[in-house]
């Protein structure tokens, strides 16, 4: 006789395991770092931005669609010169001559204008030289005027400085020692460069220097909190050149009685001088000292009228 199946005990349910519980304390302690780590984040970001974008605070470029018709009445010379790899000029110049028989016939200014607005701003000024008798090259940096369409930046403009004085001396075969810097705003930093790279420049000018710019962005308050000292690159120095440089200097400056610290602490010779703008007599009287000081071969002809 089969024996009855044995019966299977039954299981009990087991009951539901309960979740983990989460500890506050460790959910805090996650989103503050995860708050924490964005905000780091976005400050490196910030201080990308500003490295990147800092010329905006000390350049203000502006675009020209033609040159004028002329300086003061006389005709000049459009130049397109400095090519880039492709062969193609990036720079657009000015060459306003003097008449063969004026006073500094023999001489070039190389007027390196200041980083604000274009050239045409500066045809007060190229006029006032012009009316000295003397040949003067001006031009605009890549991101000015009709040169190159690219932003500027001190890198930049530097080199647009040295494609300048190597269209004079090579393209125009004028002697270096018959070049002279003319440095205005930005463009200040930029000739005192030169002249301490080229020792046979007979003399420096600098009209209304605007460099060593770190201060001026520290109070800007869009840089505030940023670490300006370490991310700082578009200093136009000028205090440091001139504290070695020999070259006879004519400062020039429109704040009577406030010299630019660049100024005061500049090495000998150097002459100091007061004007409020390219039309009063000081600055044409200046000018016109100075040249006849240092300018070499210059005609012993009457000064020009202003």
């Amino acid at each position: 006789m089969p024996r009855p199946a044995a019966k299977t005990p039954k299981r009990r349910p087991q009951p539901a395991s309960q979740p983990a519980s989460v500890d506050p304390m460790w959910l805090l302690k996650a989103i503050a770092a995860t708050i924490g780590a964005a905000i780091i984040c976005g400050y490196l970001a910030l201080c990308l931005l500003f490295y990147q974008g800092q010329w905006q605070l000390v350049l203000h470029p502006a675009r020209t669609a033609a040159a004028p018709a002329s300086i003061d009445g006389a005709p000049f010379q459009i130049i397109h010169f400095g090519p880039d790899e492709s062969a193609i000029p990036q720079l657009i110049g000015w060459w306003i001559p003097a008449a063969p028989q004026a006073r500094y016939a023999g001489t070039t200014l190389l007027f390196l204008p200041p980083g604000d607005g274009s050239l045409a701003d500066s045809i007060p000024t190229l006029s006032a030289l012009h009316r000295l008798g003397i040949n003067v090259f001006a031009f605009d940096y890549r991101g000015y005027g009709q040169s190159a369409h690219t932003h500027p930046t001190h890198q930049r403009m530097a080199h647009d400085a040295d494609s300048a004085w190597l269209y004079l001396t090579a393209s125009r075969e004028v002697p270096q020692n018959q070049i002279i810097p003319y440095g205005a705003g930005a463009g200040a930093s930029l000739a005192a460069s030169l002249a301490a790279e080229h020792p046979s420049v007979p003399a420096l000018i600098l009209d209304s220097p605007h460099a060593d710019l770190l201060d001026a962005v520290r109070r800007d308050p869009r840089s505030s909190l940023l670490p300006t000292s370490l991310l700082f690159h578009e200093d136009f120095p000028l205090a440091a050149p001139l504290k070695t440089l020999h070259t006879p200097k004519l400062l020039l400056t429109k704040s009577p009685g406030q010299l630019p610290a660049a100024y005061r602490t500049a090495c000998n010779p150097k002459t100091a001088v007061s004007f409020t703008g390219s039309a009063d007599a000081s600055y044409a009287d200046a000018l016109t000292h100075f040249l006849d000081q240092y300018v070499p071969g210059a005609r012993l002809v009457p000064a020009p009228t202003h």
